[in-house]
């Protein structure tokens, strides 16, 4: 199956984060800035919605080229969105580019005009706020998911196939989440299957793996459960993933062990990348 069906407004792609909100998600993510893993996972997502509004605006605005759902999953399973777009399973980009829920004020650096750099301070828009609370019900989480992939392919039946992107620390407390997994695949547009990719922010150490074509070198049965979940990474998204110095194959999968919060966002973006917009 090709992934090469173009995203129109007429064919948008569908993008479906699950994120992991349980307790444990307040422990400190691997990397110098000292984050919880709630706080990395949260603000990876966020600078992926904004640049995927910049990368759909046109002179008339922002073209629903995306339709994005956060499914958050710990104390309950549902929608992560608050304010405008609370309880909305999936929403068009040009209503998320218009409903953050608050801006936050940041520092970034800029050129000063005399060859150097200084801070300058910068609203940033954010939509998920970071949440640390409750069990891990991958299961049920999964499931949600399926079911939003199940009627987005039957209306999109020529579009590009469903993302899912599933980001967790830890083990599914809801039993195996293998035939949930299993069952996101199996919907299908005319250009191929579902995709379903896994980042696993481990808290048991080791040495971070990001999109392996084995699950060789993985510590334990839960990564190598999820490396089995994960689909093989479509063409253009391993030739994205190589430009950006990951080593591929054709049997690389959608699939990170133990990130670092570099590597959380540059997953979130390799993910997400599908083919020319028009």
């Amino acid at each position: 199956m090709s992934y090469t069906a173009e995203i129109s407004r007429a064919n948008p792609a569908c993008v479906v984060f699950l994120v992991d909100q349980s307790s444990s998600m307040a422990d400190i993510a691997q990397g110098e800035t000292r984050q919880s893993k709630a706080y990395a996972v949260a603000d990876a997502i966020n600078r992926l919605l904004l640049e995927l509004t910049i990368r759909c605006a046109k002179e008339e605005g922002v073209r629903d080229y995306f339709h994005v759902g956060v499914i958050g999953y710990g104390h309950s399973v549902g929608s992560a969105f608050a304010g405008a777009l609370a309880e909305r399973d999936l929403v068009p980009i040009s209503l998320i580019a218009d409903n953050p829920t608050r801006l936050e004020q940041r520092t970034r650096m800029v050129p000063n005009g005399a060859g150097g750099l200084m801070e300058a301070p910068v609203s940033v828009p954010i939509w998920l706020e970071p949440v640390m609370d409750g069990p891990t019900p991958m299961t049920r989480a999964l499931t949600y998911a399926e079911n939003i992939v199940a009627g987005w392919t039957q209306n999109h039946p020529a579009g590009f196939p469903p993302i899912v992107l599933n980001l967790s620390d830890g083990e599914s407390t809801d039993g195996d989440p293998a035939p949930a997994g299993a069952s996101i695949l199996a919907h299908a547009t005319a250009d191929g299957a579902s995709l379903l990719f896994n980042l696993h922010v481990s808290g048991a150490g080791g040495q971070p793996i990001s999109f392996p074509d084995s699950k060789a070198a993985l510590p334990d049965e839960h990564s190598k459960l999820l490396f089995d979940m994960s689909s093989v990474l479509p063409s253009h998204m391993r030739s994205f993933a190589a430009a950006n110095g990951y080593r591929v194959s054709e049997l690389t999968r959608g699939f990170v062990y133990n990130s670092d919060i570099s590597s959380i966002a540059r997953f979130v973006d390799i993910g997400t990348r599908a083919t020319g917009l028009r």
